[in-house]
């Protein structure tokens, strides 16, 4: 996983970066097919804004939270991915079992 950490109007410390890669490793724990996550982190005023976009094989997952506090909205953004990637993970698991496979369908001809 590549991850890509951008900071506007703000300098990313290595607390803010340690804390990112711990939250982020809850999401590859539950899908670890993530190829790029690319994080923008801003500031204006009193509001802080985290972007995030997931690159999983064939699907870009995006979402963006804002907050008061810097950590809380990284917590906000990873249960939002984290709900995302396994709706995403169910989707292919069942798209998987839609599709017949030739065993199948060669035990159906006969």
């Amino acid at each position: 996983m590549n991850l890509q950490l951008t900071g506007h109007h703000l300098d990313i410390t290595p607390p803010i970066r340690a804390y990112v890669e711990s939250k982020l490793e809850r999401i590859t724990r539950h899908f670890d097919e993530v190829i790029d996550v690319n994080v923008i982190l801003s500031t204006d005023k009193l509001q802080h804004k985290v972007e995030m976009t997931l690159h999983i094989a064939g699907k870009d997952l995006h979402t963006e939270s804002i907050d008061a506090d810097m950590y809380a909205a990284i917590d906000n953004i990873i249960d939002k991915l984290d709900r995302l990637v396994l709706k995403q993970k169910e989707r292919r698991i069942g798209q998987r079992a839609k599709t017949p496979s030739i065993k199948r369908m060669a035990t159906e001809m006969e």
